[in-house]
Protein backbone atom coordinates (compact mmCIF):
# COMPACT_ATOMS: atom_id res chain seq x y z
CA UNK A 1 0.00 0.00 0.00
CA UNK A 2 0.89 3.39 -0.65
CA UNK A 3 2.48 5.88 2.18
CA UNK A 4 -0.30 8.49 1.01
CA UNK A 5 -3.66 8.48 -0.48
CA UNK A 6 -4.24 11.51 -2.84
CA UNK A 7 -7.56 12.41 -3.14
CA UNK A 8 -7.60 15.89 -5.38
CA UNK A 9 -5.39 17.92 -3.89
CA UNK A 10 -4.95 16.57 -0.44
CA UNK A 11 -2.19 14.02 0.65
CA UNK A 12 -3.87 11.32 3.25
CA UNK A 13 -2.42 9.12 5.49
CA UNK A 14 -3.94 5.85 4.02
CA UNK A 15 -4.75 4.52 7.85
CA UNK A 16 -6.68 8.09 8.08
CA UNK A 17 -9.14 7.20 5.50
CA UNK A 18 -11.72 4.43 7.12
CA UNK A 19 -14.10 3.48 4.32
CA UNK A 20 -15.12 4.42 0.86
CA UNK A 21 -18.76 4.65 0.14
CA UNK A 22 -21.38 4.88 -2.57
CA UNK A 23 -22.41 8.57 -2.91
CA UNK A 24 -26.03 9.44 -3.14
CA UNK A 25 -26.57 13.10 -4.76
CA UNK A 26 -30.09 12.56 -4.57
CA UNK A 27 -30.04 12.43 -0.79
CA UNK A 28 -28.60 15.70 -0.76
CA UNK A 29 -30.86 18.16 -2.85
CA UNK A 30 -29.38 21.11 -1.27
CA UNK A 31 -25.72 20.39 -2.52
CA UNK A 32 -24.88 21.94 -5.99
CA UNK A 33 -21.82 21.38 -8.24
CA UNK A 34 -21.03 20.55 -11.62
CA UNK A 35 -19.26 17.34 -11.25
CA UNK A 36 -20.38 13.87 -10.88
CA UNK A 37 -19.34 12.21 -7.63
CA UNK A 38 -19.60 8.72 -7.04
CA UNK A 39 -17.91 8.26 -3.90
CA UNK A 40 -17.31 9.47 -0.32
CA UNK A 41 -14.26 9.11 1.15
CA UNK A 42 -14.92 8.60 5.32
CA UNK A 43 -11.91 9.38 7.90
CA UNK A 44 -11.32 7.44 10.85
CA UNK A 45 -12.43 10.26 12.59
CA UNK A 46 -15.89 10.72 10.66
CA UNK A 47 -15.73 14.47 11.47
CA UNK A 48 -15.04 14.80 8.13
CA UNK A 49 -15.41 12.93 4.46
CA UNK A 50 -14.90 13.64 0.80
CA UNK A 51 -16.34 13.40 -2.21
CA UNK A 52 -14.34 12.05 -4.97
CA UNK A 53 -15.20 11.18 -8.92
CA UNK A 54 -14.29 7.37 -8.31
CA UNK A 55 -16.75 4.86 -7.20
CA UNK A 56 -16.12 2.81 -4.65
CA UNK A 57 -14.80 -0.52 -6.40
CA UNK A 58 -12.34 1.67 -8.66
CA UNK A 59 -11.28 2.97 -5.15
CA UNK A 60 -10.25 -0.19 -3.39
CA UNK A 61 -8.72 -1.53 -6.80
CA UNK A 62 -6.65 1.44 -6.70
CA UNK A 63 -5.53 1.65 -2.95
CA UNK A 64 -5.94 -2.05 -2.21
CA UNK A 65 -9.21 -1.79 0.01
CA UNK A 66 -11.84 -4.84 0.52
CA UNK A 67 -14.05 -4.17 -1.08
CA UNK A 68 -17.79 -5.11 0.46
CA UNK A 69 -20.12 -5.49 -2.82
CA UNK A 70 -23.40 -5.50 -1.45
CA UNK A 71 -23.14 -2.29 0.27
CA UNK A 72 -20.46 -0.97 -1.60
CA UNK A 73 -18.19 0.03 0.81
CA UNK A 74 -14.67 -0.05 0.05
CA UNK A 75 -13.19 -0.87 3.69
CA UNK A 76 -9.63 -0.14 4.60
CA UNK A 77 -7.39 -3.41 5.46
CA UNK A 78 -5.08 -1.03 7.93
CA UNK A 79 -7.88 -0.06 10.01
CA UNK A 80 -8.09 -2.67 13.16
CA UNK A 81 -12.10 -3.27 12.68
CA UNK A 82 -14.33 -5.12 14.74
CA UNK A 83 -17.74 -6.40 13.80
CA UNK A 84 -20.76 -7.38 15.26
CA UNK A 85 -24.03 -8.65 14.49
CA UNK A 86 -26.75 -5.59 14.60
CA UNK A 87 -29.96 -6.15 16.45
CA UNK A 88 -31.61 -2.68 16.66
CA UNK A 89 -33.06 -1.95 20.33
CA UNK A 90 -36.62 -1.68 21.01
CA UNK A 91 -38.40 1.29 19.87
CA UNK A 92 -35.72 1.61 17.02
CA UNK A 93 -36.97 0.49 13.85
CA UNK A 94 -34.25 1.23 10.89
CA UNK A 95 -35.31 2.09 7.03
CA UNK A 96 -32.66 -1.01 5.84
CA UNK A 97 -32.57 -4.23 6.83
CA UNK A 98 -29.27 -4.05 8.37
CA UNK A 99 -27.13 -7.06 9.47
CA UNK A 100 -24.04 -6.03 11.13
CA UNK A 101 -21.90 -3.65 12.02
CA UNK A 102 -18.55 -2.54 11.40
CA UNK A 103 -16.69 -0.83 14.23
CA UNK A 104 -13.11 1.19 14.82
CA UNK A 105 -11.48 3.56 17.63
CA UNK A 106 -10.90 7.12 16.02
CA UNK A 107 -7.72 8.60 16.66
CA UNK A 108 -9.00 10.03 19.72
CA UNK A 109 -9.64 6.38 21.34
CA UNK A 110 -13.44 7.13 20.46
CA UNK A 111 -15.58 3.98 19.15
CA UNK A 112 -17.57 4.36 15.63
CA UNK A 113 -19.27 2.59 13.82
CA UNK A 114 -20.94 2.05 10.07
CA UNK A 115 -24.36 0.13 9.86
CA UNK A 116 -23.79 -2.47 6.70
CA UNK A 117 -26.26 -4.86 4.92
CA UNK A 118 -24.22 -7.54 4.67
CA UNK A 119 -24.18 -10.42 7.17
CA UNK A 120 -22.02 -10.06 10.09
CA UNK A 121 -20.11 -13.19 8.89
CA UNK A 122 -20.01 -12.00 5.49
CA UNK A 123 -18.14 -8.88 7.08
CA UNK A 124 -15.98 -10.43 9.06
CA UNK A 125 -14.70 -12.67 6.20
CA UNK A 126 -14.15 -9.69 4.33
CA UNK A 127 -12.52 -7.89 6.68
CA UNK A 128 -9.70 -10.22 7.93
CA UNK A 129 -9.21 -10.96 4.43
CA UNK A 130 -10.04 -14.50 4.52
CA UNK A 131 -12.32 -14.15 1.49
CA UNK A 132 -11.83 -11.43 -1.96
CA UNK A 133 -14.60 -9.28 -2.68
CA UNK A 134 -15.81 -11.52 -5.71
CA UNK A 135 -16.49 -14.48 -3.88
CA UNK A 136 -18.92 -12.09 -0.72
CA UNK A 137 -22.02 -14.11 -1.08
CA UNK A 138 -25.30 -11.35 -1.55
CA UNK A 139 -28.27 -11.48 0.54
CA UNK A 140 -31.07 -12.98 -0.86
CA UNK A 141 -32.97 -10.48 -1.88
CA UNK A 142 -36.81 -9.03 -0.64
CA UNK A 143 -39.67 -10.60 -2.24
CA UNK A 144 -40.50 -7.58 -3.78
CA UNK A 145 -36.54 -7.17 -4.85
CA UNK A 146 -36.92 -10.58 -6.79
CA UNK A 147 -40.13 -9.34 -8.36
CA UNK A 148 -38.11 -5.91 -9.85
CA UNK A 149 -35.01 -8.25 -10.97
CA UNK A 150 -37.42 -10.46 -12.94
CA UNK A 151 -39.47 -7.60 -14.33
CA UNK A 152 -43.02 -8.96 -13.33
CA UNK A 153 -46.21 -7.47 -11.38
CA UNK A 154 -46.73 -7.68 -7.81
CA UNK A 155 -49.95 -10.39 -7.72
CA UNK A 156 -53.49 -9.52 -8.44
CA UNK A 157 -51.95 -6.87 -11.32
CA UNK A 158 -50.63 -9.22 -13.77
CA UNK A 159 -53.66 -8.80 -16.82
Amino acid sequence: MPTFVTIGRRLLQPEHVAFVERYDASANPNFQTSRSFLSRVVLISRDESILVEEAPAAFAESHRFRMLPHDQVAINPLVRFQVEQFLPKEGYVPRKAYQSRLLWRDLDGNQQSKLLLSGAEDVFAVVSGTMEASEAPRPEPTQGQRRRQRGSRPAGLNS
